[in-house]
């Protein structure tokens, strides 16, 4: 641990890394709790899998791959919600159609792209070899995305946990669920670098999960879930570093370590103390029963 520290202290690029991770962390474990809020699980696959084609282009044509992943993602947001409400087919039915073709279309872009190396970065990240210009577009959509939750808390409150109230209030359930979907496309874009377009999901997902079971309160959960994102940034990007390991899936096997220990642990929601309070029922009901015999 001292070494990874005095190396925090001596390396520029580690320092970029660690303020990108934390950066990451953040905005994913905010996201990633009205993602599980709502049952958008599969919606965050589906975002972060078609970026992949308006990354593959942006590198073709040699300008910044934010605006092709931010345009691809939103894109293919439209199309699931188009499909789903012009047709018979579902919601989970169009979103797999949409984004395993977006995919599909990625990996054919990437056939004329000349280095594997880029691949790699695109679909693993590369944390380590981030880049000042890709560490401030993470941090301005960090506060652009944490901007837009703290505004619009109430009507993101409201439409997730009871969409036909919200309805019923007058708020525009289709257009939040949109705004959703953009913020979402753009922490995918933001968290590339760290943890690749086939890992994000897990950051995503897996911190905002860890402090579902934790709290029942949203704004507490959105909290635990951001500081679990930091933790496991900085616990993946350590031993990224140390044992010389991919960074992404560092960060993911972290944050995974912490669902788990939460899982087991956690004092209404863990299998320990559901055991313990089971054993003590258990207890109870033969003392009882004793008692009654006696």
């Amino acid at each position: 641990m001292m070494n990874f520290i005095d190396a925090l202290f001596q390396y520029g690029f580690l320092q970029k890394a660690l303020t990108t991770s934390i950066m990451v962390g953040i905005i994913c474990g905010v996201i990633g709790c009205f993602i599980i809020l709502r049952g958008m699980a599969l919606m965050g696959d589906a975002i972060s899998h078609a970026v992949l084609p308006g990354v593959a282009l942006s590198y073709l044509l040699g300008i910044n791959f934010f605006f092709g992943a931010v345009f691809t993602g939103i894109l293919t947001a439209l199309g699931i919600g188009f499909i789903s409400q012009n047709s018979r087919i579902k919601n989970d039915v169009s979103i797999g159609i949409m984004f395993t073709a977006a995919f599909a279309s990625g990996i054919i872009l990437i056939t004329f792209m000349k280095s594997s190396t880029d691949l790699y970065h695109i679909l693993f990240g590369n944390v380590l070899a981030v880049r000042p210009s890709e560490m401030w577009s993470t941090l301005f959509i960090g506060i652009l995305v944490l901007v837009c939750v703290y505004v619009f808390y109430k009507e993101l409150l409201v439409s997730s946990f009871d969409p036909t109230m919200a309805a019923a209030y007058g708020l525009p359930t289709r257009v939040i669920h949109y705004f959703l979907m953009t913020l979402l496309t753009l922490v995918t874009v933001a968290s590339l670098q760290t943890v690749g377009i086939i890992l994000v999901v897990a950051m995503l997902i897996t911190p905002a999960s860890t402090a579902y079971l934790l709290t029942n309160r949203l704004w507490v959960m959105l909290y635990l879930s951001a500081g679990i994102g930091v933790l496991a940034s900085i616990l993946g990007l350590y031993f990224s570093y140390t044992y010389n390991l991919a960074s992404g899936a560092t960060i993911v096997l972290a944050a995974t370590v912490l669902f788990v220990l939460a899982f087991v642990f956690s004092p209404k929601q863990g299998l320990m103390w559901r055991a313990i309070k089971s054993l003590r029922k258990r207890v109870m009901y033969s003392r009882i029963k004793l008692d009654r015999e006696d």
